[in-house]
């Protein structure tokens, strides 16, 4: 199902890291590029908060992605 239409106006994107040799090894190192041009896309698909890149988690510094969503709805009304 796609998340924004139903009802998730926030999103982290990131890269998978194997955290021991027990894991699933990383298949594709993500270039910073390419998180850019994420973040653009989900901001275009309408997602009011984005944080995208290699080593983002969905708790870091979450306050400021909760506050870019606010920020985005006054915005847009």
């Amino acid at each position: 199902m796609d998340l924004h239409s139903a009802g998730c106006d926030l999103i982290t994107i990131t890269q998978y890291l194997r955290p021991t040799n027990r894991h699933h090894p990383v298949e594709r190192w993500v270039k910073p590029e390419e998180f850019v041009e994420l973040a653009a896309e989900a901001t275009a698909i309408g997602f009011l908060g984005v944080m995208s890149g290699p080593l983002v988690r969905s708790s870091y510094r979450a306050g400021r992605l909760y506050k870019q969503a606010m920020d985005a709805r006054v915005k847009n009304g």
